[in-house]
C-alpha cells in the first residue's frame, strides 16, 4: 500500500462540502447575521447605549415607520435619482477622458496634471461650491456626484490602455488593421478588465460625493433625512439611513459585477482557492 492510497483529503474535503451547502451567497450572510446578532443581544443587554448605537431591531421599527408615511420612499427615490444620474455622466466623461490620455501623449501633457491635482479636492470642500455655481438644487448635487465618478474610471482605464501588450498592436498593424480598428479591436479589450474595475470604483466614490453633497445641505433625499434625525437625537434614524447609504452602494456594485461577469466571460481568470 503506497502513501498516495492512504490520503484521505479528498475525503475530508467532500465532508466538508457536505458541511457547507453550495448556495451562491449562502457563506457571505453568516458574517453579517453573527454580526446583527451579537449587535442586538449587546443593546438588549444595556452594553450598548440606545443613543449611541441602537437595536438593529428598534431601527427596522424606524424602517417600517418611516416607509408607511412615504418619507423613506421619497428619500431613497431622489437620492438614487441624483446618484445614477451623476455617476453615469460623470463615468462618460472619465472613460472619454481616459481613452483620450491613454491614446495620446498630448493629451496626457494637457489634461492629467489638472486632473491630478482635482482629485485631491476633498468632496466636503467642494459641496459650497458647486452650491454658489449652480445653485442649491439638483444640478448641485448631481453635479458634484459627476465630478466624484470621474476620477477612478480615467485612472483606469489609462492604467488599462498603458498596460495592453505593444505586440498585439504591432500585429494588427501587419495585417493592415486601421489605428481606430486598433483601438476598438485591440486596446479597448485588453484594458477592458481595469476599464470594469474603474466602472465599481467610480460609483463609489459617486456615492461618497452624493453623501457629502446631501450632508452639507439638502432639502430632500436621505441627506435631509439625516440632518432632521440629528436635530431631534433620534439615532435610530440617522443609522437607518446610513445603512440604506450602504446597501445602495451594495447594489450598484452588484450590478457592476454582473455587467463585468457578461463583458469578461471569454477571460479565464484565477478564481481564487
Amino acid at each position: 500500500m503506497t502513501a498516495a492510497d492512504l490520503d484521505i483529503r479528498p475525503a475530508v474535503r467532500g465532508s466538508a462540502a457536505l458541511r457547507w451547502p453550495d448556495i451562491p451567497g449562502l457563506r457571505r450572510m453568516i458574517a453579517p447575521v453573527v454580526l446583527l446578532a451579537v449587535w442586538e443581544a449587546a443593546a438588549r443587554a444595556g452594553w450598548i447605549s440606545p443613543v449611541v448605537l441602537p437595536a438593529p431591531s428598534v431601527i427596522l421599527s424606524a424602517a417600517i415607520r418611516l416607509t408607511q408615511d412615504g418619507a423613506l420612499g421619497r428619500a431613497v427615490g431622489t437620492s438614487l435619482f441624483r446618484l445614477l444620474t451623476g455617476f453615469v455622466l460623470g463615468s462618460l466623461a472619465g472613460f472619454a477622458l481616459g481613452i483620450a490620455v491613454g491614446l495620446s501623449a498630448r493629451a496626457e501633457e494637457l489634461f492629467d496634471g489638472t486632473l491630478q491635482a482635482l482629485r485631491a479636492i476633498p468632496f466636503l470642500a467642494l459641496a459650497p461650491v458647486f452650491s454658489l455655481w449652480f445653485g442649491a438644487d439638483e444640478a448641485s448635487k448631481i453635479a458634484l456626484v459627476s465630478f466624484g465618478a470621474i476620477f477612478p474610471l480615467y485612472l483606469n482605464t489609462v492604467a488599462g490602455i498603458r498596460a495592453v501588450d505593444a505586440r498585439l498592436a504591432e500585429a494588427a498593424r501587419t495585417f493592415g488593421v486601421g489605428r481606430f480598428g486598433i483601438v476598438r479591436d485591440v486596446v479597448v479589450p485588453g484594458a477592458m478588465p481595469s476599464i470594469l474595475v474603474g466602472v465599481r470604483l467610480s460609483l463609489s466614490w459617486a456615492l461618497a460625493a452624493l453623501v457629502s453633497s446631501e450632508i452639507a445641505g439638502a432639502g430632500t433625499g436621505l441627506g435631509a433625512l439625516i440632518a432632521q434625525a440629528r436635530e431631534f437625537v433620534q439615532t435610530d434614524v440617522v443609522i437607518l439611513c446610513v445603512m440604506i447609504y450602504a446597501l445602495l452602494g451594495l447594489a450598484t456594485d452588484a450590478i457592476a459585477r454582473v455587467a463585468e461577469w457578461g463583458l469578461l466571460s471569454w477571460r479565464r481568470s484565477f478564481p481564487g482557492q
